[in-house]
């Protein structure tokens, strides 16, 4: 199987990382790629958002499957100008991804499913953006309704704050801004991958989105992930696949929008049960780099048949016992500013010991391995439990050399201790955006 995986970042690395461990892989591809995926994949030039493009490159590297790792070609449509052109894709059409590209569509469709969720407004003036701060009090919960782009989401304490941002997504003529009651308890994601009918569940992770420990500072595109979540309720999973994921892809099936790909599930164990944050069209990041790091049945397979329609005839999927922990190292001044140019060394003496690095935000320049971007590694460990898989991760990242570097130092430490997770995003009085 020839596979082309569209992406830059870390979690397509996991991505080409697994498909590359495949035997029935017998090419990958990768556009644009970075210098890491590089190693297992050939790179290719690609603008991500031109689907003519992408679609004229599959058909000539002979890709028999596309995996589209980011929400942006997907909610632009990249995925129908593929599948145009007579090639399976891993990845929902343009219409389904707008269960990411739009929060008040995706609000419409769990109330139609029947889906557990917070209460919200969409609103479109001042005047409604007020009433709907008014109805549930703070701490408010400010979304804008599309892709994030630098807006994304807030949460705080402080009404003005709230109206502030909520104006500010409205300013643009024709946009929205959802204001949602806040959902209090710990957040998981869940993974489940899609045929348009059939349902099936990857493992629950759990990603840490503030940038200083303790759960402290900005809120970033996450610092770090783990797997498994030894204090979840072991019926969670299928909690989340009877009463979220099915009536969900059963509404976007009945609409004629068939949900074909990673339905990612946002989830708050709230006080009053489960309910949904939010949904992502695509895998997220950096928990797939711990899912898939505990995935024991071959990937390429499982994206094949959901692209075909035919996952209810896969046998049931197989895991590692291990746990999986990743750490992320950031740039200098993430994530308000994002310094590149920083050269990286100790990669080749990191990964050992159950330890791999994934590249997200890095570069060749003049032969030398520097940062570019914000989130720049993801340094993966694994080990029989969460606490062996932390030393694994840790060690390699102390082995890792750049000026500037940031991490958290306290990814599933908690969890590790057998302690129960940590809190919702907590509410800060002057506001902080999160990708959303």
């Amino acid at each position: 199987m020839k596979i082309l995986v569209i992406g830059t970042g870390a979690r397509e690395h996991a991505l080409v990382r697994s498909l590359a461990q495949d035997p029935a892989v017998t090419a990958l591809h990768a556009a644009p790629g970075n210098p890491g995926i590089g190693q297992l994949a050939t790179l290719h030039p690609l603008d991500i958002l031109d689907g003519r493009a992408a679609a004229a490159l599959a058909r000539e590297v002979a890709a028999d499957l596309v995996v589209i790792g980011p929400e942006a070609p997907l909610v632009a449509g990249v995925g129908d100008a593929v599948r145009e052109a007579g090639i399976d894709v891993f990845g929902p059409s343009g219409a389904a991804a707008m269960l990411e590209g739009s929060k008040s569509f995706a609000k419409e469709v769990m109330e139609a499913a029947g889906v557990p969720t917070a209460r919200a407004f969409t609103c479109t003036t001042r005047e409604h953006i007020e009433s709907a701060l008014d109805e549930f009090g703070a701490p408010y919960v400010v979304k804008a309704d599309g892709l994030a782009a630098g807006k994304g989401v807030v949460v705080t304490a402080d009404r003005a704050e709230a109206l502030a941002h909520g104006e500010a997504c409205v300013s643009v003529p024709g946009s929205a801004v959802v204001i949602e009651e806040y959902l209090d308890g710990p957040e998981v994601s869940l993974f489940c991958i899609c045929d348009g009918t059939t349902v099936v569940p990857l493992e629950p992770a759990q990603d840490f989105k503030r940038a200083l420990d303790g759960d402290q500072g900005p809120n970033t595109g996450g610092m770090g992930a783990y797997s498994p979540l030894p204090w979840a309720d072991p019926n969670l999973t299928a909690q989340v696949i009877a009463s979220v994921a099915e009536p969900t892809i059963a509404e976007m099936a009945k609409r004629g929008t068939p949900f074909v790909g990673v339905l990612y599930c946002g989830l708050a164990l709230t006080s009053q049960g489960m309910r949904v944050v939010e949904f992502n069209a695509r895998f997220g990041d950096p928990e797939t780099q711990v899912v898939l790091a505990r995935l024991e049945t071959p990937l390429a397979g499982v994206l094949q048949a959901a692209a075909r329609g035919t996952l209810a005839a896969l046998p049931p999927l197989t895991w590692s016992s291990d746990a999986a922990v990743t750490v992320v190292l950031a740039s200098a001044g993430y994530p308000a500013t994002s310094r590149s140019g920083d050269p990286i060394t100790g990669i080749e003496d990191a990964e050992v010991d159950g330890a791999a690095v994934l590249h997200a935000g890095t570069a060749l320049v003049d032969g030398t391995l520097v940062s570019n971007g914000g989130r720049v590694l993801s340094i993966v460990g694994t080990g029989t439990d969460l606490r062996d898989a932390r030393v694994a991760a840790y060690r390699a990242l102390d082995v890792i050399e750049m000026t500037g570097g940031q991490s958290r130092s306290d990814i599933a430490a908690k969890a590790s201790r057998g302690a129960t997770a940590t809190s919702a995003i907590p509410v800060v009085p002057n506001p902080s955006v999160k990708d959303a």
